[in-house]
C-alpha cells in the first residue's frame, strides 16, 4: 500500500467518524411524516434538530450525560414516545397552571391558549392543576389531527432529545 493510498483511507475513516459523532450527539436531520404540526411543519418536511439544545444525551437512550437547559414554552421539541421519535410544541413547562372547563365543551386553558379536549382527556387531566416538576405539556399545532400529551400525558424532560432549529 502506498503512502497516498494509506492517507486516503485515514481521511475516509476520520470523515466517517466525525459524521457519526455529529449525527449521534450534535445535529440531526429528520423527515417528518404526519399533519400534527401543520402549518408550522408540513407533512413530508425535512427538519434540522439541535441535539445539544438541552444537554448531551446518550445515543439511543433517554439518559443525559449532562443537562444544561430545559425546554421553554414555544420550543418545538423532539422526544421519544413508545420507541418512536415525536415532534411537538412545548406549550407548558413545569409549574405552569392549567385551568379546565366543562361548561359548553371540554377544554383546558394554558396561559392564553384554550385547547379542546375529549371527555376521556378531560377526565384524565382535570385533577392536574399544574404541569408536574420535570415534565412538559407537548401538543401538535394541528390539534384536530394530533396524538399528543392530551392522549398520553405529560412528557418527561428526560425523554427530550433535541429542539427543531429549522425546516
Amino acid at each position: 500500500m502506498t503512502k497516498n493510498t494509506w492517507h486516503f483511507y485515514v481521511y475516509i475513516f476520520l470523515g466517517l467518524a466525525i459524521g457519526i459523532i455529529i449525527k449521534l450527539f450534535i445535529f440531526d436531520i429528520l423527515h417528518i411524516k404526519g399533519k400534527s404540526m401543520e402549518p408550522a411543519i408540513r407533512d413530508n418536511s425535512i427538519v434540522f434538530v439541535n441535539k445539544l439544545a438541552y444537554g448531551l444525551v446518550k445515543p439511543g437512550s433517554r439518559i443525559f450525560f449532562t443537562q444544561w437547559s430545559e425546554p421553554k414554552t414555544g420550543d418545538v421539541v423532539i422526544y421519544l414516545y413508545d420507541n418512536k421519535i415525536v415532534v411537538k410544541r412545548c406549550v407548558a413547562t413545569s409549574g405552569t397552571n392549567l385551568d379546565f372547563s366543562s361548561n359548553s365543551e371540554y377544554s383546558m386553558t394554558v396561559g392564553e391558549k384554550t385547547i379542546s379536549l375529549t371527555k376521556e382527556q378531560f377526565d384524565s387531566f382535570q385533577n392536574c392543576k399544574t404541569v408536574p416538576e420535570g415534565f412538559i405539556l407537548a401538543l401538535g399545532d394541528n390539534y384536530e389531527s394530533s396524538i399528543d400529551s392530551r392522549t398520553y400525558g405529560f412528557v418527561s424532560v428526560k425523554n427530550i432529545v433535541g429542539r427543531v432549529i429549522g425546516k
